[in-house]
């Protein structure tokens, strides 16, 4: 494993499972130094007793919260000394058309998913223009589309996008980078209910070429690549990591 991220300092929020683990053990085995936050104190703590004490750290936040995200960000600073990368990886999915959706459940997939993004961001840029360093923000195949029963959700990973590509605007001329990653249908606790469902799964590799879901670590891959001196020319992108399901026009396979 190579060490692009020696004396580097990411923090990754969501990182007490699935792919904000993932990102975050990707980050440590390439050298680098991860504060990881959630809201579950005892899944942070079971997560970072594999990572090596000196270079990782919990702290637990809920990024819907600004006074969160801030003092998140300072604690990271306290303890390692900068912030060359955040990851926001930290959110929620929701089933539901507009109809369906509650005022409360609205609010809740929004600022989970979107100002979190937002808060995190905002409380790192001065120390990221410091270390001229980078976010990578974790979308989803809705920053790229709309989908059904999904309203809340695929609005709040379409604004994570936008929100995205204005980032890499306006902090370009620091030398700080603004991506996304847009991660498919990926092995997570989020959706186990799709995993035992064979008929819908059926359904899903009639429009993913690769037939197949992702894994946790290949996205913390392409998010380690954006992350890295490697993409020093790449800002305001929205990357698919998604088996192809997005090179499809969405029609049927001919001829099967």
């Amino acid at each position: 494993m190579s060490k692009r991220f020696d004396g580097k300092v990411a923090i990754v929020t969501g990182g007490g499972s699935g792919i904000g683990a993932a990102i975050a053990n990707r980050l440590l085995e390439e050298g680098a130094s991860v504060m990881i936050s959630g809201r579950t104190e005892k899944r942070l703590s079971d997560v970072a007793s594999k990572m090596p004490a000196d270079r990782s750290g919990i702290f637990v936040a809920n990024v819907s919260s600004r006074p969160d995200c801030d003092a998140l960000v300072a604690a990271t600073v306290e303890r390692f000394g900068r912030i060359d990368t955040v990851v926001n990886a930290a959110g929620m999915n929701l089933v539901g058309t507009i109809q369906e959706t509650s005022d409360q459940d609205w609010d809740e997939c929004i600022a989970s998913d979107l100002s979190g993004v937002f808060y995190m961001s905002r409380a790192a840029v001065p120390h990221l223009k410091e270390t001229k360093g980078s976010i990578v923000n974790i979308g989803s195949v809705s920053s790229l589309g709309g989908g059904w029963s999904h309203a809340a959700y695929n609005a709040a990973k379409g604004g994570v996008a936008n929100l995205t590509r204005s980032a890499a605007c306006d902090l370009g001329k620091f030398g700080v980078r603004a991506n996304t990653v847009a991660p498919g249908l990926t092995v997570t606790g989020m959706v186990e209910a799709i995993m035992d469902d064979d008929a819908l799964l059926e359904k899903a590799w009639d429009r993913i070429p690769l037939q197949r879901a992702g894994q946790p670590e290949e996205i913390a891959s392409a998010v380690a690549f954006l992350a890295s001196d490697e993409a020093a020319w790449i800002t305001g992108i929205v990357l698919p990591v998604d088996g192809g399901q997005t090179c499809t026009d969405g029609g049927p396979e001919w001829g099967k």
